[in-house]
This record gives structure tokens, C-alpha cells and sequence, in this order.
């Protein structure tokens, strides 16, 4: 579950729905600033500490196919995570892109598999691959608020994908500090649950 005690960052919420989009912007390129100033040191300890976080909540939740990312601008590498995930025998799958107002594809995919790049620049497991539907999603934050709402890149696809019918399971990632405060728009979907690396 998401810790109460976890700071909040001191950029203040814009008051008012219609600067919600702006705000969001404002706070993306903030974090995303934060994450990249983030040295390879405390960047590798938080990693170590989201993998085991997720270890333990697949654990909890009887996890048995879970689809997950390929990191992108800093995003925590959970590869260790992977690769214990699918010696105990969990299922992993990658999101593939396939229309820009469509949810996302998952694709079947263990640690080692080849992948090809697709047009957005990220790594995916080539056409024809088995599709999956996964039991479980780990979703890459940027950052997310009090109320489990995600603050990505703005694209969407996260949305689309948890707005779908059935929806599988949602745990966010994301560095402590990406705990601010902003509101949902009507297009939000919240997740179930975000890891993060501190207490």
C-alpha cells in the first residue's frame, strides 16, 4: 500500500480544473528533472529496494502472469525482479503500442527474449508473438497523487488499457519523491496499488 508517510513534494496543486492539464505538465518535467539527477548510486539502491517490494506483493496477491515494462528515461530497473518472477514460474508479457487511441497489446516475453524497437523508440517483442491478457499490469509512474492516480508521459495508453473490460491488476512504480499532489481528469484511471522505495 501507498505509505502515509511518504514526503510530499513541495510544488504546490494549481487550483482549478481547467489548469489540470497545465499543472500536470509542469509537475512531469519536474520529476522527470528529479529522476534524471538521480545518481547511479541511489538510483541502483532504490531499484534494489522496488524489487523486492514487487517480489513481496506478487507474493502476496498469487501472481501468476504479470505483465511489466522495458525502462524508459530512468525508469527503476526491475530486471532482477524478472528474473526471479519467472524462475518461480510467473508469466511476463511486454505492452506493444499498436494504435495511438488504442489500449495497449501485451506480449509474451522472458528476460533474454529478442526484442525489436518500435516507433515510439521502445523495445517490444516482435509481431507474432503470443498475445497475453495478464492477471496483473506494473505500471511505470512518473509520479501519482493520494489517491492512486498515475502522472505519465500523457499518452494515454495506461488509461485506455485499466478502462478496458475485465481489468486486471494495477501496481504502479515510482520513486518516493513522485508523490505529489494534482487532480484526476475525467480520462484518469487510478491504480489499484504503487510500490515505491521509501518507508
Amino acid at each position: 500500500m501507498m505509505n502515509p508517510s511518504i514526503a510530499r513534494d513541495s510544488l504546490a496543486p494549481a487550483p482549478g480544473q481547467a489548469a489540470t492539464a497545465q499543472h500536470k505538465k509542469l509537475l512531469r518535467e519536474a520529476l522527470l528533472a528529479r529522476r534524471k539527477a538521480l545518481s547511479s548510486q541511489d538510483k541502483a539502491h532504490a531499484d534494489a529496494r522496488l524489487v523486492q517490494r514487487l517480489l513481496d506483493w506478487c507474493a502476496a496477491h498469487a501472481i501468476t502472469s504479470l505483465g511489466v515494462y522495458q525502462p524508459i528515461r530512468r525508469e527503476p530497473d526491475l530486471l532482477a525482479a524478472y528474473n526471479a518472477l519467472v524462475a518461480l514460474g510467473v508469466h511476463l508479457s511486454l505492452p506493444v503500442v499498436v494504435g495511438r487511441e488504442a489500449p495497449l497489446e501485451f506480449r509474451a516475453w522472458k528476460p533474454g527474449d529478442v526484442l525489436e524497437k518500435e516507433a515510439l523508440g521502445t523495445l517490444v517483442p516482435p509481431a507474432g508473438t503470443a498475445v497475453v491478457q495478464p492477471q496483473a499490469l506494473l505500471v511505470p509512474c512518473v509520479g501519482f497523487n493520494e489517491r492512486a492516480y498515475r502522472l505519465g508521459y500523457g499518452g494515454g495508453y495506461y488509461d485506455r488499457t485499466l478502462a478496458a473490460s475485465p481489468r486486471p491488476l494495477a501496481v504502479g512504480v515510482c520513486y518516493g519523491f513522485g508523490r505529489v499532489d494534482f487532480e484526476g481528469q475525467p480520462h484518469d484511471v487510478p491504480l489499484d496499488q504503487v510500490l515505491t522505495d521509501v518507508d
